[in-house]
């Protein structure tokens, strides 16, 4: 999937959280969203879940990024280790494509608060035809 054919607004839920695409690049994504109540667990900081959510798709933006065109991908592993807790209006977070094989591109992905590096994430994701998983659906 070719950069400027990826459409950043067609993700349902990253629009459910209020995510968006910030930088997209070959290889790099950038996706961030405003850090509002509903994101916040009891102890009044960003749940972990929003912040895997934010993880997962910059992750995958930045794995597709690389890919030929009629190809996608989904997850198949994501882990996250937290290193923080976000209070900030704002989450950012950065992921890079570090190996691309046959089948998978794994990335690493930080997600920031401010400039503060809140979690460190890596996701591997496997790569799917297109077509053929559109004509299975059916």
């Amino acid at each position: 999937m070719r950069v400027q054919d990826i459409d950043k607004n067609d993700i349902g839920f990253l629009k459910f959280i209020g995510g968006e695409v910030l930088d997209l690049g070959d290889g790099y994504a950038e996706l961030g969203f405003d850090v509002l109540p509903h994101h916040k667990q009891h102890f009044g900081v960003v749940h972990g879940g929003a912040i895997a959510t934010l993880a997962d798709h910059c992750g995958w933006y930045a794995a597709v990024s690389v890919l030929k065109e009629g190809l996608s991908a989904v997850t198949i592993e994501i882990k996250i280790n937290y290193l923080k807790p976000a209070r900030d209006e704002v989450l950012k977070a950065e992921a890079r494509v570090i190996n691309q094989s046959k089948r998978t591109v794994f990335t690493t992905i930080e997600i920031f608060s401010k400039d503060t590096l809140i979690a460190y994430a890596t996701g591997t994701y496997h790569i799917l035809d297109e077509q053929k998983v559109l004509n299975s659906a059916k």
